[in-house]
């Protein structure tokens, strides 16, 4: 995993720009897929949806103390969330991109798809706390390899969500995205 600077992603010419003015970037990384070729991006995303293995014990730990702390303060609660506090980013897209695959939402994930193509998909996330974006994009180096890149984009809300986005930073940074991007290199290389 490397992270990347925000300006790689936003000079690509991704579809999640047209729709995302208003959020914050918050992290890109980049994640190694070995091998990879231009039209491998199905491949991975299918094989990240496939039952597999848990998140290792911490990051577990972490998520569910985070669920259970969003039950206690009501955090999560549906009138906080995507077509109550905010509406969904799929009421923006233009008419193409509505038209499109829309993804597979998992009953499990709290992320719900917005749009799936063949180089790039996002997800979206609405709380008490932040509308949050997921964009997943398949890009090509310098070198001519395809890595798998996620970049996070945020809206917290008021100064809560910014307390609370940086309440979370080092847990994500430390915690989070090292066991995911153990988990999804794996998924990569079994595929």
């Amino acid at each position: 995993m490397t992270r990347l600077d925000t300006a790689d992603h936003a000079t690509l010419p991704w579809r999640i720009h047209e729709i995302t003015a208003d959020f914050r970037l918050e992290d890109v990384w980049a994640f190694r897929t070995p091998g990879a070729g231009p039209d491998d991006f199905p491949t991975m995303l299918a094989k990240l949806r496939a039952p597999g293995e848990d998140q290792p014990l911490l990051a577990r730990s972490l998520f569910k103390a985070r669920w259970k702390l969003g039950e206690l303060f009501g955090w999560d609660r549906e009138s906080h969330g995507l077509g109550s506090r905010v509406t969904s980013l799929r009421d923006r897209l233009p008419d193409d991109l509505r038209k499109a695959p829309r993804g597979l939402d998992n009953p499990s994930m709290p992320l719900k798809a917005v749009y799936e193509l063949d180089n790039e998909c996002a997800r979206e996330l609405a709380n008490n706390t932040v509308h949050a974006v997921m964009h997943l994009s398949w890009a090509q180096r310098p070198d001519g390899e395809y890595e798998l890149r996620m970049a996070v984009l945020v809206k917290p809300n008021g100064w809560w969500g910014r307390a609370y986005m940086a309440a979370i930073a080092p847990f994500r940074h430390l915690v989070v995205y090292p066991a995911m991007t153990r988990q999804w290199e794996r998924a990569w290389l079994s595929r």
